[in-house]
């Protein structure tokens, strides 16, 4: 996408059209002001920018590979490709805005890192940036999600962070933000609370899709050089909508793209049983902003489900609702069965075990191939499925083995 897009949106006072913004306590306000003016001036600083670069490339191993799924492919028709961002130290992409908010944190002369997680993947990936710094982290993860991710749990805690358990409400990624946000108001001055996706009042959203926009902007140059063209189809996972608005950042110009954001459509389509939230949501105020959100009759956050803990969220980011409004980004699900179907696939056909968030797009690639066999597709892997393995065995082991 043309700089002018990134210049346009967010406003200065942080909107995408008509969502975003900055819905915060007065005791905020300030703050989220010098965290603001911090970012514009330093995001743009030649050693800011060097740091970042240097971070990229010899700790986490940056530029990840884009792979052709041969087997997958010969399967189930189409050409799939896979930006590999599970190679990315920690086996997410959450690394890539998590340095950059620690780097910020660095020169705002922050003593201390607070975020909450859903799979874990934020959290650990937060753990790292803490410890590659030298700054305190503190975690904020609800019960149920603790339970489903305990590899991630242990990784944070080797780590040397302070995991923080959520037993309230439904005690998954929704509680965990709220109880970050209670403990970051505490002390807003010596800490800072790093947003593990594009969602949270400005200017959370625009950094984090900043600091992502790597993603896309590989994934672009990578598959140009593979394939002398551009992909007919880039598939994305969203929950929050961090790894899809890295990836889509990189080809929003590009008409002859089409752009899918995959929700998880869960056990079903009923009320409670899905985190659908752009395919059956309507315009709310959620954590500090406004965007699509899944309601209840008294429009307050509605009860979500998904297989995936880190597509549990009733709420998406306010480009992600700007982008389904323009109608230049597809937004559908994949229910949990297709799910973990798309997680043995391609564990067994490519060796690549898939984190259960990835697995939606994954899934949504293959629906994709079957429909248009000359199609080529590119797939965001956001994340291995490490994480995944205990809760995936138990629950589904006697179906697939």
């Amino acid at each position: 996408m043309s700089e002018n897009y990134f210049k346009k949106y967010p406003s200065k006072d942080g909107f995408y059209k008509e969502y975003g913004g900055a819905f915060i306590p007065p005791v905020l306000e300030e703050e989220m002001k010098k965290i603001n003016d911090a970012y514009y001036a330093i995001s743009k600083s030649h050693n800011f920018i060097s740091e970042l670069r240097s971070i990229r490339k010899h700790y986490q191993g940056r530029p990840t590979p884009v792979y052709f799924c041969n087997r997958l492919s010969e399967k189930y028709g189409g050409r799939i490709y896979l930006k590999r961002e599970d190679l990315n130290h920690t086996g997410a992409h959450k690394l890539n805005h998590c340095m950059g908010e620690a780097l910020l944190a660095k020169y705002l002369g922050k003593k201390k890192l607070i975020a909450e997680t859903g799979a874990g993947q934020h959290g650990v990936a937060l753990a790292t940036a803490a410890a590659y710094f030298g700054l305190e982290c503190e975690i904020h993860m609800g019960e149920v999600d603790i339970a489903k991710e305990h590899p991630n749990v242990m990784r944070m805690k080797v780590l040397g962070a302070t995991v923080v358990p959520v037993s309230h409400g439904l005690r998954t990624l929704k509680e965990a933000v709220d109880s970050a946000f209670q403990s970051y108001l505490k002390d807003p001055i010596s800490t800072i609370y790093c947003i593990g996706s594009v969602v949270g009042p400005h200017p959370f959203p625009m950094m984090v899709r900043d600091f992502q926009r790597v993603v896309g902007i590989e994934a672009r140059e990578q598959f140009l050089d593979m394939t002398g063209e551009l992909p007919d189809s880039v598939v994305a996972c969203v929950g929050g909508g961090s790894n899809a608005m890295g990836l889509f950042s990189g080809f929003l110009d590009d008409d002859e793209c089409k752009l899918y954001g995959i929700e998880p459509g869960g056990r079903s389509m009923d009320n409670g049983e899905h985190a659908a939230t752009m395919t059956l949501g309507k315009p709310g105020v959620i954590h500090g902003f406004k965007c699509y959100m899944l309601q209840d009759e008294k429009g307050e956050p509605a009860p979500v489900y998904s297989v995936a803990s880190g597509l549990d969220y009733p709420g998406v980011g306010p480009e992600h609702s700007m982008l389904k409004d323009m109608k230049k980004v597809t937004y559908d699900v994949i229910d949990d069965k297709a799910a973990i179907d798309a997680f043995f696939e391609l564990s067994r056909l490519e060796g690549i075990i898939p984190a259960l968030e990835s697995a939606h797009a994954v899934a949504y690639a293959v629906k994709l191939a079957q429909k248009e066999p000359q199609a080529s597709i590119l797939v965001n892997l956001s994340g291995r499925g490490d994480k995944d393995m205990d809760f995936v065995v138990e629950k589904y082991g006697e179906d697939y083995f």
